[in-house]
């Protein structure tokens, strides 16, 4: 069985490079914890055993990010080969499993995370140039032709201000849109077909995906950021969840405000609260969580990436994700791509729980 522990703070977004260290397990405990941080364990355990021939896995890493997020270690137990890696494209921090065809094929991996709560903008991180216009292009999934830039502009017609337009793209989404419980999954992000169609239902990557999407489509660098949630929240029961957390995956969007930094949002909780709480839009109590939600995240949450559209790294011609983010374990068999979706069948678990700092 190969046991390693390694020491990955340093797992950034674009830009960020993956470190690796090897550390006794004394020292690893040892990475101090800023006070008024919260600190989270975060346990994947993956068992392909089952499935015939060799098998394949990329599992999403916390990130490092900014002054709310701090990746403090990891460890992984697996027969198979394990190692770190990240996407060409966006930096995103993954670890890839390959197992052999003959054996058990198990691994577990320990995040450990450091969080707090994030409110206003975020100017810790310089942001260049060129990353700005990146995170303003259009993609497969973020696509700005047409109806997502027009949509975009006649929302923020009048406004003078960056922050007034944000703010109208946000009371926007939050009005014209929906949670739709059926919806599997996170949602699938299609951002143009919501529009053209008019069926603005979903869950968080297509409420969200849309109030990124819609953002750039009005000149803002903007991002998914993918992850999951850890603990249970302060404000609803509904937006928080701790212990099994296979299915507690759930994605945010921020904006970068020029001369401020990223500015947090989060408009599919605000809908999740009304669907699952039977309140009004214009509640006094979802008036106050949109509020809340416009400029802070709870950091009950931890994130992982902004990877939309990702290609794994290190894989096949045939190893091709059928989703276009990457907040759940992937893994490839001799009988193709199991089902990210269906925890019991794809055979992984995921705990989470709070430590002491």
């Amino acid at each position: 069985m190969q046991r390693r522990r390694l020491f990955s703070a340093s797992l950034a977004l674009a830009g960020g490079f993956l470190s690796a260290t090897t550390l006794p397990r004394a020292a690893r405990a040892a990475q101090p914890v800023p006070s008024g941080w919260r600190q989270f364990e975060i346990t994947t355990r993956i068992d392909l055993s089952d499935t015939p021939g060799a098998a394949h896995l990329w599992l999403p890493l916390a990130q490092s990010a900014g002054g709310y997020q701090a990746g403090l270690g990891l460890e992984v137990e697996s027969q198979g080969q394990a190692r770190l890696l990240r996407d060409a494209r966006y930096g995103a921090g993954l670890l890839k499993v390959d197992w052999a065809a003959e054996g058990p094929k198990t691994a577990v991996v320990v995040q450990r995370v450091a969080t707090r709560d994030r409110l206003g903008c975020d100017a810790s991180l310089p942001v260049t140039a060129a990353e700005q216009a990146f995170w303003r292009a259009g993609t497969e999934s973020v696509p700005l032709e047409g109806i997502v830039t027009t949509t975009a502009q006649r929302i923020v017609a009048g406004r003078d201000t960056p922050r007034a337009k944000l703010r109208a793209l946000y009371d926007w989404v939050v009005e014209h849109t929906a949670r739709n419980p059926e919806t599997p999954g996170c949602g699938f992000g299609d951002v143009r077909g919501m529009l053209e169609s008019g069926n603005l239902t979903g869950k968080c990557a297509d409420i969200n995906g849309l109030m990124t999407a819609l953002a750039r489509g009005a000149g803002f660098a903007a991002r998914d950021v993918y992850g999951i949630r850890v603990a249970p929240s302060a404000q609803f029961r509904t937006m928080g969840a701790s212990g099994a957390i296979s299915k507690a995956q759930h994605c945010r969007t921020e904006v970068f405000l020029e001369g401020e930094g990223w500015f947090p949002l989060d408009p599919a909780d605000v809908r999740k609260v009304v669907l699952d709480h039977r309140l009004a839009v214009d509640s006094p109590e979802v008036m106050a969580l949109r509020d809340r939600l416009f400029g802070g995240w709870e950091m009950n949450w931890v994130g992982y990436n902004s990877a939309t559209d990702i290609a794994l790294p290190e894989a096949g011609a045939a190893q091709k994700p059928n989703f276009a983010f990457l907040m759940y374990p992937c893994a490839f068999t001799a009988a193709g791509q199991q089902d990210c979706l269906d925890p019991s069948r794809f055979r992984y678990e995921i705990t989470a729980r709070e430590v002491a700092a």
